[in-house]
């Protein structure tokens, strides 16, 4: 019986069952009694007999040596895939791809494409390649005629050399932070050479000329310590004063703009003046003109006047005796005129109606 157990018929599940067993059924079987039958062999016997077990000797056993060479290949195929795919890096438009080897910079990238890395040794750093805005923090700085004030303005630059700004500033912003002071020591210096009343004028304002004359000064700087980065543009935001000096330099303006306005009322003036003497003596010349050509036809009206008047005359002398008498009662009797004259004068007898 033991014999049967140890041969390996080519079917594990079978073989193992023999050697070990089912100990579920074990526990659960119980004897069962033997009854003979008419030939004096059990049931049981008889069952067994009936029933011998069939071994499948066509069925190939398991070589394990090749199943598990198969495993390890697989196994080494997706850890190979992991690796190249965890070593892969995609290059965009807008940044540089840094490639640094046992922490030194190798190389860097600017194609855009997909690109692959040598694993566990070289490791990789981006950086941007567009434009970038730095919002610089407010400074107080001295102006040439030795007034404080605070200066808000904001920086464009980008990275020009990825491997220099690694090497000599380490990180994107250690290169901020340079440009800052960089930035900060060229406003100083300009700012040192300007007034402040220049530096606030909105009319005749120099801050274009501060600006230019600041970024050209920074790039200057930045090639010097070969930070691999480029100022683009600075430009002055704002310009305030402290909180303590504010009122004093209000109060001053506002004198100032007092002033100006003077001037201005009192220009305004002394215009209207000149021009209103300038008119009164236009008037005076037109008037005199006028009343000379008045009195000139005038003249000639009366001489002519004259003329039909003794022409007149002589025709008839009576009669104009008659109209001139007449002329002057109606200038010299009213209503209430009183006329004492003789009664026996040729006056009192036309006006008694005694007409000869």
């Amino acid at each position: 019986m033991s014999n049967d157990k140890n041969n390996f018929d080519g079917d594990l599940d079978v073989f193992v069952k023999k050697l070990f067993g089912n100990k579920k059924q074990q526990k659960t079987v119980h004897e069962v009694p033997k009854t003979e039958t008419n030939d004096g062999e059990t049931a049981f016997e008889k069952k067994s007999k009936k029933a011998p077990n069939k071994i499948n000797k066509d069925k190939k056993p398991v070589n394990m040596k090749q199943w598990g060479a198969s495993a390890a290949i697989i196994t080494a195929v997706f850890a190979v895939l992991a690796i190249v795919f965890a070593n892969l890096y995609v290059v965009k438009e807008n940044e540089y791809k840094v490639i640094r080897q046992f922490g030194e910079v190798i190389k860097y990238e600017t194609e855009p494409g997909l690109h692959i890395k040598v694993p566990f040794i070289q490791s990789i750093t981006t950086l941007p390649r567009n434009l970038m805005t730095h919002d610089m923090t407010e400074e107080e700085i001295s102006t040439g005629d030795k007034k404080r004030i605070i200066i808000d303005n904001y920086t464009i630059w980008r990275v020009t050399d990825p491997k220099a700004l690694i090497s000599n500033a380490g990180q994107l912003l250690n290169a901020e932070s340079r440009m800052e002071e960089y930035i900060y020591s060229a406003l100083r210096t300009e700012f040192g050479q300007t007034i402040y009343d220049d530096i606030i004028d909105d009319e005749n304002s120099k801050r274009g000329n501060i600006n230019d004359r600041v970024t050209e000064r920074v790039n200057e700087l930045i090639t010097e310590a070969n930070l691999g980065i480029e100022v683009v543009d600075v430009r002055i935001r704002r310009t305030d004063l402290p909180q303590e000096n504010e009122q004093s330099v209000y109060t001053r303006m506002v004198s100032e703009r007092q002033s100006i306005a003077q001037k201005y009322l009192s220009e305004g003036d002394a215009e209207k003046r000149s021009q209103e003497a300038k008119t009164d003596q236009e008037v005076q010349v037109i008037l005199a003109t006028a009343n000379k050509d008045a009195a000139v036809i005038r003249a000639e009206g009366e001489a002519q006047a004259a003329e039909i008047y003794n022409n007149a005359y002589s025709k008839d002398p009576e009669f104009y005796s008659l109209f001139r008498t007449l002329e002057s009662y109606k200038k010299t009797i009213g209503d209430e005129t009183v006329i004492i004259i003789p009664a026996n004068s040729p006056y009192a007898k036309l006006l008694s109606g005694q007409l000869q």
